[in-house]
């Protein structure tokens, strides 16, 4: 299949596929004249780079992955050990803005309790200065 329909199978475009191949991501494909020619195999590692591009893998990440990858036998393995590298990240990730989202909590609960205490101060304040006024 010409590059167009690789493209609409996979949910790419045409300029991504010739990026994708730029850098090494996508081995070049076989060509028929000035046409490539893509291959089933082609469309589903498009669709892999994709989703995985949804999910957060930078194509630098991606290369990495593929690195070795030349149209033969997709690498599943390196595939597996990069997703659970990046769960663990994103639960490191995780952890760390909950501890944030705390802090910002701790941190809005005694600006909250200054606060309380500055209005106590202002309102004895003005009450000393006038003495007959009273706040209602």
């Amino acid at each position: 299949m010409y590059i167009g329909k690789a493209a609409q199978l996979s949910g790419t475009t045409v300029k991504s596929i010739r990026h994708y191949e730029e850098i090494g991501l996508l081995p070049e494909p076989k060509r028929e004249g000035k046409y490539r020619i893509y291959s089933q195999q082609s469309v589903e590692v498009l669709t892999f780079i994709k989703c995985a591009q949804q999910l957060g893998f930078k194509l630098k990440e991606l290369r990495l992955m593929l690195n070795n990858y030349h149209g033969d036998e997709f690498p599943w393995d390196m595939a597996q050990k990069a997703i659970a590298e990046k769960k663990a990240e994103l639960v490191s990730q995780i952890g760390a803005l909950q501890q944030l989202h705390n802090g910002l909590e701790e941190f809005e609960n005694n600006l909250n309790d200054a606060r309380d205490e500055c209005q106590f101060e202002r309102i004895a304040r003005y009450g000393e200065k006038n003495p007959g006024n009273t706040l209602n």
